[in-house]
């Protein structure tokens, strides 16, 4: 028996991703069609995006806080969010959790690490681009990282808040996000981390000039390993 899955949603088509992984690639591990059960809450996106805009964090852990408090009534075992930005406040849900969680840049960072990258781009979210999620994380196992210039980050975190949460992929924007990544491998990244759960649905290995770091297969590929091996 593995074990149960919360996962606490915020943006729609990145929990989507993160769901469909986690019960894709279970079959791999447990054998056909099967996979570890899963549960997810999802408060309306608006809610996050209010606190985000004010700066308040505490009231972003209190949203994952209720999220948790929903799932372990479900019958998690632990938790895992699919959205990079609002890892900001795990500090502040951390001491406060009915369940243990595994941290999406803390997956991503291992990953960086196995695969022998030494400086990687961050890209997301304005907010998790001017955060230390990732920062915090990669220097915590001796890895470099670069950010994309100020005007980039604007244009992608206006891609992803305006075009990729409402599910609209514009070719344009696609090109535009691509030759951010050029300018990042130009600065010597041998790497990009898609620190935004959206990112994965339109840019991949196929179709960039770096090697991605997906952080949402990578952590629905985490707790995959987690529910199984340590059941």
């Amino acid at each position: 028996m593995s074990l149960h899955i919360g996962i606490v949603g915020c943006s729609a088509a990145g929990a989507a991703l993160c769901y469909r992984t986690i019960c894709e690639e279970g079959a791999a591990l447990l054998g056909p069609h099967a996979h570890p059960e899963v549960s997810m809450h999802t408060p309306s996106l608006a809610l996050y995006v209010d606190c985000l805009e004010r700066g308040d964090r505490q009231g972003v852990a209190d949203l994952m806080l209720t999220s948790a408090g929903k799932l372990a009534g479900a019958g998690a075992d632990f938790l895992i969010c699919p959205d990079n930005t609002i890892h900001q406040a795990f500090d502040l849900v951390q001491p406060h959790s009915p369940l243990p969680w595994l941290h999406i840049a803390e997956e991503v960072a291992i990953a960086a690490m196995q695969r022998g990258y030494g400086r990687v781009g961050i890209t997301g979210t304005g907010w998790l681009m001017d955060s230390e999620v990732y920062p915090q994380a990669l220097r915590a196992r001796g890895l470099d990282f670069m950010l994309p210039s100020r005007d980039d980050r604007v244009q992608l975190n206006r891609i992803i808040m305006d075009e990729l949460v409402c599910g609209i992929f514009k070719p344009a924007s696609v090109k535009a996000f691509q030759d951010i990544i050029v300018r990042l491998k130009e600065q010597g990244c041998d790497a990009v981390i898609l620190g935004c759960t959206e990112l994965p649905l339109i840019v991949s290995d196929d179709n960039s000039a770096l090697p991605v770091l997906d952080s949402t297969r990578l952590l629905a590929r985490a707790a995959l390993r987690r529910a199984v091996l340590a059941s």
